[in-house]
């Protein structure tokens, strides 16, 4: 900490040096040419000898992120959004205050520059540089170390200096927007409506999840940060809209894991007129197109797994993947006993109040998915753990509901819609019931999103994709952190 408190006077030091000879060390506007990425992509093909007879000129600015010093000269690495480029410092290509500027710089300090492109004897591009303006004092030195970054806390509690020391990491983010961009176009080109929906609910809905609470001073009343935008987007269907989506936040009162955090990012869409097939043969189409747009191919490596993303994906019902993961025979699906005795051979705890649903939960959950490794989806789930799907008609105890796997993580959620007031009434009365019972993630009764199924709602198919995990793999990220820019972290105790 001594070391650091000297440093940070050494620039403070040097900040009190420029301002005494009247320059801004917190400059304005700088008006660069191109930028870093454009400079390497146009000229680093060009020979030494082209870039002679060109003489291209340029202006750019970055960050120092390199410093090395020899006699009246220096060469300087810039960086800008992941992209790095040498610059030239000597005192007989500088202006007499340009020199004198140069002598003065740290590594973090920002520059612009104005000159000349070449190459080194050792054949790197490089600016040649006639003119250096001042941009911004790095008050702060980078941490020690910070070439190549891994300590996670820090890579995670302080991303402006993870984004400075690991450039792959610009490129995560980059391919995070592509992935959303392609998601909108994919959608919009097929008639879906882009839509906002509110982010704090009276009522908290649409997914089963412990809410965050807040406070209206003015109508003195409590607000929950949404856990999902599902019943108001159907309430848009309600409405008229055929086809709708939305891509925004979530927030849930839940632990954080490498594939948890309290606030993260949803497509959640919704198509009048489908069922749940439909909205499988949709997703398998915006997967695959992903792939090919972001990876140039649909087989994938995630984390060591060889994953092929190719149509058709398998489809298994859950009671089945229960069976045949496990190779049960089907009185476990109802006799209590047997159930039991099944997951204590599979070592999978049960608590003893547990009923015959909260054991075949505990049994998919902990046997079943980590084996999905192929892009599966798993449909038909039971009607006690779908509140908010329609009825199979050919079996009312379980749902028009599927869940895709890919990886041996649950990336979309989605079924037919349940449009009956009647039966959607009994459900959210039966989650009450939970939830007087101590089930804090279990559902509220919503009057007002029954009253607008009584004005009745089309048949209708919905779906919930996680955008972080979609981007966790199709960036072969391992843990939801790095995909988010700010993570939920423990707060950050001084030492």
């Amino acid at each position: 900490m001594d070391e650091l408190n000297e440093q940070r006077q050494q620039r403070l030091d040097k900040l009190g040096t420029l301002q005494g000879k009247g320059i801004r060390p917190f400059g304005t506007r700088f008006p660069a040419s191109h930028t870093l990425e454009e400079i390497l992509t146009s000229y680093s093909s060009r020979t030494k000898e082209e870039l002679e007879q060109s003489a291209i000129t340029c202006q750019v600015a970055g960050r120092i992120i390199a410093l090395r010093r020899f006699g009246k000269a220096a060469f300087a690495g810039l960086q800008e959004e992941g992209h790095r480029l040498q610059v030239y410092l000597k005192k007989d290509l500088l202006d007499d205050p340009s020199y004198e500027l140069s002598q003065a710089l740290d590594l973090g300090d920002w520059i612009g520059v104005e000159g000349k492109l070449f190459r080194t004897k050792t054949d790197e591009l490089t600016v040649e540089v006639h003119t250096l303006t001042f941009l911004s004092k790095g008050l702060r030195p980078l941490p020690e170390k910070w070439h190549g970054l891994t300590d996670i806390e820090t890579r995670y509690r302080q991303r402006y200096v993870d984004l400075i020391a690991n450039p792959s990491v610009h490129q995560v983010f980059r391919t995070r927007s592509r992935i959303i961009n392609t998601i909108r176009g994919f959608l919009t080109d097929r008639g879906f409506l882009e839509v906002e929906t509110p982010m704090m609910h009276p009522i908290p809905g649409g997914a089963t999840a412990r809410p965050f609470v807040t406070h209206h001073n003015t109508l003195d009343t409590d607000l929950y940060l949404r856990v999902a935008p599902e019943l108001y987007l159907k309430r848009l269907i309600v409405g008229g809209f055929r086809r709708v989506f939305e891509i925004n936040r979530n927030f849930r009162n839940e632990g954080i894991s490498t594939i948890h955090n309290p606030e993260f990012t949803m497509l959640e869409f919704y198509q009048a007129y489908a069922d749940y097939h439909d909205l499988m043969d949709l997703t398998e189409q915006l997967f695959i197109q992903l792939c090919q747009e972001i990876c140039n191919t649909v087989e994938l490596e995630y984390q060591g797994q060889h994953i092929n993303m190719a149509s058709p994906w398998r489809r298994v019902a859950y009671l089945d993947a229960i069976l045949e993961v496990n190779k049960l025979e089907v009185q476990v699906l109802t006799d209590q006993a047997m159930a039991r005795d099944a997951a204590k051979r599979l070592g999978v705890e049960i608590s003893p109040k547990a009923s015959q649903m909260d054991i075949l939960v505990a049994l998919f959950e902990e046997t079943v998915e980590a084996t999905l490794i192929q892009p599966t989806f798993i449909t038909d789930f039971p009607l006690d753990i779908s509140p908010l799907a329609r009825r199979k008609e050919s079996n009312p105890a379980l749902t028009d509901r599927f869940e895709l796997f890919i990886g041996g993580r649950e990336l979309a959620n989605g079924f037919s819609e349940l449009n009956d007031p009647l039966d959607q009434r009994q459900r959210f009365e039966a989650q009450v019931a939970l939830r007087d019972a101590g089930d804090e993630e279990a559902h509220y009764l919503d009057e007002d999103f029954i009253r607008a199924l009584e004005y009745g709602m089309p048949p209708t198919a919905g779906e919930g994709i996680g955008i972080d995990r979609l981007v966790m793999l199709l960036t072969n990220q391992a843990s939801i952190r790095d995909v988010i820019l700010f993570p939920q972290l423990r707060p950050d105790r001084p030492s």
